[in-house]
């Protein structure tokens, strides 16, 4: 498998780059950081008038000419510059998962009003009792006539407060094995007995606990088969870890190391990377970092080719986010007091982004799915392992 860079991809990061030149203002990156909010309303609006959310997506569906690469050299180069585009990202797990499951109807209900940057769907899965066994889930949807019923409570809805639909997973029959009693639905929130309240994380972001009260659907907002969500979110959670969302490469913690290693001098006069044991250490953060792209561009491949990565994508979430706490831990121990300084303080290095990226590795190996939940889906269908529970 080649994945060495060719001109025409030179010549899209370019592009990109001068895209984000003309239209991305710097400020955004501090609001996002300040707010914890990781999408921009206005920068949304952008991608969507340019036609870059609608990349790669068939016309009937709304899709425009622009050329899919180009719009994946934007989100990335985004992600380099501190910008991130988090209800995006949800909305386009719930849209590849509305092309694979949904009705005709569907499709052209919901992807073409995403694509003109019009709808965002955040992800309604975790429960303050359950966490990552989302299959436990206490939500309940009772039918009522051509409606449904909505009583619950959801953890960790990120991004709800700028969305307009909750996709929320819902009992729909408590009498039958956890698994195949679970329905999914497309939740608006502006409906009657919604409510959200925020939850601020270690990381910075801005999370949010959503209520459901008595809140009622048409049975069009009911993505697949009463009683088959589990299904559907089998669809959805190969999406979300499959690392083929828009601005996953992010920046580099150890480009940012690597260039104050350079330049930070000791009392002796050498420089930190004078030091082989501190060399070697980014030396083995930056061969992770390149696993992790590489890991990456597997899952990017396998889904252009019209594959669900699902495997796949459990193993890189994994060893990304797993590799990240490591990282996070290695950068403080090389930088030392300074490592702990926060983006607002005076000095701090690469203006506190390791101390942030610290911060937020935190909660990497949590959402998307739990490590331990990862190594079991590994495990039970990769290797060929009996379930252990």
């Amino acid at each position: 498998m080649d994945f060495r860079e060719f001109d025409e991809l030179a010549s899209h990061r370019e592009a990109a780059c001068a895209w984000i030149e003309a239209h991305v203002r710097p400020e955004w990156v501090e609001e996002q950081r300040r707010s914890g909010t990781h999408q921009t309303a206005e920068l949304h609006t952008l991608l969507a008038r340019d036609g870059i959310l609608a990349a790669d997506w068939a016309p009937e569906y709304g899709g425009s000419g622009v050329d899919p690469g180009f719009a994946r050299a934007v989100f990335d180069e985004l992600g380099r510059r501190g910008l991130a585009s988090d209800g995006w990202s949800t909305t386009s797990m719930v849209l590849r998962t509305i092309e694979h499951v949904g009705t005709e109807e569907q499709k052209r209900e919901y992807i073409p009003a995403a694509l003109r940057g019009d709808r965002l769907f955040a992800l309604g899965y975790s429960e303050p009792d359950s966490g990552s066994d989302v299959a436990a889930a206490k939500t309940t949807a009772v039918r009522d006539g051509d409606e449904w019923v909505i009583n619950g409570q959801k953890m960790f809805t990120s991004t709800a407060q700028l969305c307009s639909h909750v996709f929320v997973l819902a009992r729909t029959d408590p009498d039958v094995p956890k698994h195949k009693g679970l329905s999914m639905f497309l939740v608006p929130t502006d409906s009657a007995g919604y409510d959200i309240q925020p939850i601020h994380t270690l990381g910075g972001q801005r999370t949010n606990a959503t209520f459901y009260a008595d809140v009622r659907v048409p049975d069009s907002a009911r993505l697949g088969g009463v009683d088959g969500g589990w299904g559907v979110m089998h669809v959805a959670l190969v999406h979300e870890r499959s690392a083929s969302s828009p601005g996953s490469d992010g920046g580099s913690l150890v480009s940012d190391l690597a260039a104050w290693a350079r330049a930070a001098r000791r009392p002796d006069g050498t420089t930190v990377l004078d030091d082989p044991l501190a060399a070697e250490r980014i030396g083995r953060m930056a061969v992770d970092e390149e696993v992790t792209r590489l890991l990456a561009l597997r899952n990017r491949w396998r889904a252009q080719k019209g594959d669900l990565p699902g495997v796949e994508g459990s193993m890189w979430k994994l060893f990304a986010t797993e590799a990240a706490q490591r990282h996070s831990n290695d950068i403080l121990d090389i930088l030392g007091p300074e490592g702990v300084l926060a983006p607002d303080a005076a000095g701090a290095p690469a203006g506190g982004r390791f101390e942030e990226g610290f911060r937020a590795a935190v909660v990497g190996t949590i959402y998307g799915g739990t490590s331990e939940i990862l190594r079991e889906i590994i495990a039970e269908r990769h290797l060929r392992l009996p379930r252990n529970r």
